[in-house]
């Protein structure tokens, strides 16, 4: 299954022009609240460095020593307050955002919108409002779910041979992603696994459903239009970290237009990059070297626009994955066409290599038999953990 992320916030928070940036996919943009009515999937990438450099080899899946892998995007229509109980678009977005494993809050650093998202003034509102309000309403869509169902939980952990709670609690929002693990850490840090289902408050379920939602989507806040906000506006975002939040400031716009320049051969950048190459300058106007001035201060000041950043948080940081390359040929690093390093698969820290070898295929790894590290030819057993940028080679009967 690929990695899905969405992209989530208020209606004109940057969203759809993040999603663009990041997938060049043919979205519309526009300076009013509710822009984005159906969801947009897409597909992006993160970037990492590949091993072909460190090996001296040659690799056709990579551009100057960067592997850019693929993950889902998903840009889900505006939340609203109390969108939770259908203000708005809000229960198609709660809706369209569960099978998203983890969010990127896109946040209007520059307080030009207000709650709902319309247009305001630049620094006159407060995005730190931003922060709680989209928590809460995903907090409180998830207690809806618990709270229509209380019965039914109730009846089938409390009967004879009834259920442990934290199967019937998993049970209900299996639809989230949220595993039987999820639920038994989440009750057993509320001291709800020690308390009979009949006594929980109605209190007790929203800080049930408050620990599922922070296991099971977790979120990056993403400080959109970082280059036009008050730079006390990006302080106080930043702040948010010394309480667990991971923020990174960007700008859609500057790597759309980055990434539009590059497609259309003006410049020489990658997404990610800290700064780029004029190709032709004597083709550029005055307008044209004028605004590329100003977006290279913002990147080589920000160490890139902030889009990839924010990606590869979400997958490297939040998620915990790794990057390994299956091989054929270990000997050349190879597929049995001779092609260098093939393929990169993001797979879960503390995987092994009959876990790589079931993301390859289902029946390689049903007949798995054992691996070998292509760097120090070491064989290795099922339950070896693999380390990020391992080549391996999967022997199997198949």
């Amino acid at each position: 299954m690929a990695i899905m992320i969405a992209l989530a916030g208020k209606p004109n928070a940057g969203k759809s022009t993040f999603f663009k940036a990041a997938t060049l996919a043919d979205v519309e943009i526009a300076n009013y609240p509710f822009t984005t009515i159906k969801p947009n999937l897409g597909v992006s990438y993160v970037r990492t460095r590949c091993p072909c450099k460190e090996l001296k080899t040659d690799c056709q899946k990579c551009t100057d020593g960067e592997r850019f892998i693929a993950v889902e995007l998903l840009d889900v229509a505006g939340l609203v307050p109390e969108a939770h109980k259908g203000k708005g678009l809000g229960n198609a977005f709660l809706d369209d955002m569960r099978q998203a494993q983890a969010i990127i809050h896109v946040v209007d650093a520059s307080g030009s919108t207000d709650i709902e998202g319309n247009p305001v003034p630049v620094g006159s509102y407060d995005p730190l409002n931003d922060i709680k309000f989209l928590e809460n309403e995903i907090t409180m869509w998830m207690y809806g779910i618990l709270n229509k169902n209380w019965v039914k939980i109730s009846r089938k952990t409390t009967s004879a041979g009834g259920g442990r709670i934290e199967d019937v609690v998993a049970e209900q929002f299996a639809g989230l992603g949220i595993t039987d693990i999820m639920a038994r850490q989440a009750l057993h840090e509320l001291g709800l696994d020690s308390k009979s289902v009949v006594n929980w408050t109605e209190q007790d379920m929203i800080d049930l459903s408050d620990m599922l939602r922070h296991v099971s989507k977790p979120l990056v806040i993403a400080a959109n239009k970082a280059d036009i906000a008050p730079p006390e506006n990006i302080k106080k975002l930043m702040g948010l970290e010394k309480d667990g939040y991971k923020v990174v400031p960007c700008s859609g716009g500057i790597e759309l237009a980055l990434r539009m320049a590059a497609k259309n051969n003006f410049i020489d950048y990658l997404p990610g990059d800290t700064d780029f190459k004029i190709l032709n300058p004597e083709k550029l106007n005055a307008a044209q070297k004028a605004a590329l001035d100003k977006m290279r201060d913002f990147i080589v000041k920000n160490g890139g626009t902030g889009i990839q950043k924010c990606l590869n948080t979400v997958v490297f940081d939040l998620l915990d994955y790794i990057v390994a390359y299956p091989v054929e040929d270990e000997s050349k690093f190879s597929d049995k066409s001779g092609n260098v390093l093939p393929d990169a698969f993001l797979i879960k820290k503390g995987s092994n290599a009959k876990d790589l070898a079931y993301k390859v295929h289902t029946q390689i790894g049903d007949s798995f038999l054992f691996g070998v590290n292509a760097r120090t030819k070491m064989r290795l057993g099922e339950k070896h953990e693999l380390e990020n940028n391992d080549i391996i080679k999967i022997v199997s009967t198949k």
